[in-house]
């Protein structure tokens, strides 16, 4: 398909980690909605976290390495189906989670597992390995509760500035102007959990509607911007 604005986010959790809906439900609701362009992107986590929630009894809400590749399996069933159904693309993601070091990454495209434990760069290196797309997860402060904790890669960001291909400009409900006066490459996302997460930030990006023109339009950072998503009243 040629060149048009695309209407996408690349920040969406399902019941596979810590969100309401099954996959399926997911990508019905966007493609009802007319997105172009989505990435699923659940939570996998630190060895630390894991063993600290398994030890107090809570809920993992992950998925874990030994369940990756059926995850991945599902996506790719998934990006048929959304295809076929709305014409929309679903490109499998992750978001790698350190919630003890303090960062969170989302990978976009990804086939492999990675280790959330590595150092960033490590994680870095392992996203471009798999010619996936690294994007910087809510890196400044938000309005919501502990956003605060997960600061690393801000804190560090002139040493992690231009290792990413994208950091995120909005988040939600959240507008971090600090990413736009750095100059950074941005996207906007809604960091989708539930349904009325729909209605938040996201990307437009102009360039042909396939898998790899979406990714080197991210790199490249020249034809994107934000855009505040809202119900439509009937």
């Amino acid at each position: 398909m040629r060149d048009s604005w695309l209407l996408c986010d690349f920040h969406i959790h399902s019941n596979m980690s810590d969100g309401s809906l099954p996959i399926e439900d997911v990508v019905d609701m966007y493609g009802r909605e007319g997105f172009d362009v989505i990435s699923i992107t659940d939570h996998i986590l630190d060895s630390h976290t894991l063993k600290e929630r398994e030890e107090k009894g809570e809920s993992v809400c992950a998925v874990r390495e030994d369940k990756f590749k059926e995850y991945i399996s599902i996506l790719w069933r998934e990006a048929s189906r959304a295809w076929n159904e709305y014409e929309m693309l679903l490109i499998p993601g992750i978001e790698i989670t350190n919630n003890y070091k303090g960062y969170h990454i989302l990978a976009i495209d990804i086939k492999e597992y990675i280790d959330p434990t590595l150092p960033v760069e490590e994680i870095v290196k392992e996203i471009h390995k798999q010619e996936a797309i690294v994007i910087a997860c809510h890196p400044h402060y938000g309005k919501r509760e502990a956003r605060h904790l997960y600061q690393h890669l801000w804190r560090n960001r002139e040493k992690y500035a231009y290792l990413f291909d994208a950091w995120e400009i909005a988040n939600r409900d959240d507008l971090f102007d600090a990413v736009g006066l750095k100059k950074f490459n941005y996207v906007a996302n809604s960091d989708f959990h539930e349904p009325r997460h729909l209605y938040s930030w996201k990307s437009l990006i102009y360039c042909d509607k396939n898998v790899e023109a979406v990714k080197s339009a991210i790199r490249e950072n020249k034809n994107i911007a934000i855009y505040l998503f809202r119900k439509q009243e009937d």
